[in-house]
């Protein structure tokens, strides 16, 4: 029976010059030393895995997950590198982070000391119906829709679909001014993501520095206060700077 190949799977990059060990993990029934593979300043955070594709399935990405934790909880910054990210040879990682180091060495000094936070914002039922009920437009057109038999509605139920569309719009823009802006005032970066849902009124991502992390935690406390009741926080992290941080690796094919 031939021995299983064996490849590198890469979790991130981190700013270390000396050779660093990691809490190990059970990767495939077996456990794996997690470990660095360095070119200059810059390292990549490794283990040695059976080379082949990997589902991103839950154990999977918990794994995952659990070694970025770690890593950032043992290091100034972390460069996060999506899941299944496997190389044939600790020469290719190595050759790989030499050609990414130009990348790395502007990216370091930005996310040194900070985190990523993630914030979404969705409106309970009763907060959107209540907006829909005390809307004069949706009410006047609804009103319309009501009266006429279907086929005379169906330019008024379009017109009923768009008008109650522009007051999700409006709530929106009103979660951005009133969540995200000021927020974003103690963020070092901060940027929207798509909403998720129909009921999704704000994603955002927030780059803080740790030292802030627990003002910017109260302001979030503050702010679900001010809308206990009518809107559900979804606050989460500390996560590394996912959403700030540009970079795709090229994995060959096994």
């Amino acid at each position: 029976m031939s021995r299983e190949k064996m490849g590198i799977y890469v979790f991130g990059a981190i700013q270390e010059k000396e050779d660093k060990a990691f809490q190990s993990i059970e990767f495939e029934g077996e456990g794996r030393n997690v470990y660095t593979l360095h070119y200059k300043d810059a390292a990549f955070v490794v283990a040695q895995v059976p080379l082949k594709i990997y589902q991103p399935n839950r154990e999977n990405l918990f794994m995952h997950q659990h070694v970025i934790s770690d890593v950032m909880a043992n290091s100034e910054g972390v460069i996060p590198v999506s899941f299944g990210n496997v190389f044939q040879s600790e020469e290719d990682v190595t050759v790989l982070l030499e050609n990414l180091y130009p990348q790395f060495e502007k990216i370091f000094p930005e996310i040194k000391g900070k985190i990523e936070v993630g914030l979404k914002v969705v409106a309970n039922k009763e907060f959107l119906d209540e907006k829909v009920k005390n809307h004069p437009d949706v009410q006047k057109v609804a009103g319309t829709v009501q009266s006429k038999t279907k086929e005379a509605g169906y330019y008024d139920r379009i017109k009923l679909g768009e008008v109650t569309q522009k007051l999700f719009q409006n709530l929106q823009q009103m979660m951005i001014d009133e969540i995200y802006d000021p927020l974003k005032e103690l963020a070092e970066a901060a940027k929207t993501n798509d909403p998720i849902g129909e009921k999704m009124l704000l994603n955002a991502s927030f780059l803080i520095d740790r030292n802030k992390e627990s003002a910017f935690d109260e302001m979030v406390n503050e702010i679900y206060e001010k809308w206990e009741g009518k809107l559900e926080f979804k606050y989460s992290g500390p996560w590394p700077a996912y959403n700030f941080v540009n970079i795709r690796l090229n994995v060959e094919a096994s």
